[in-house]
């Protein structure tokens, strides 16, 4: 659930409200207690996945991870066998 900054036209207070996207916006200052308070437009947020493996591991369709797992055992075994013919 996102947090929505609210101001007061009547006595500028501010606040943050953490709420449902679906709840209805307040109109009731807590401080003077008109009918004056207004939901700000924020910035909003952005989201960064860090690290490796996010989008690898968890979207990855399935056929492309029976894929991917194929290809890497026969890579292993054409690197087996390639040690062997030079011993």
């Amino acid at each position: 659930m996102p947090t929505y900054d609210y101001e007061c036209n009547a006595c500028h207070h501010t606040m943050e409200l953490f709420q449902s996207i679906t709840a209805k916006h307040i109109r009731k200052c807590p401080e003077c207690g008109k009918l004056k308070l207004k939901r700000l437009i924020g910035t909003g947020s952005t989201i960064i996945f860090k690290g490796s493996g996010f989008y690898q591991t968890d979207y990855r369709s399935e056929g492309y991870k029976t894929q991917e797992k194929a290809e890497k055992e026969s890579s292993t075994t054409e690197k087996k066998d390639s040690k062997d013919k030079k011993k």
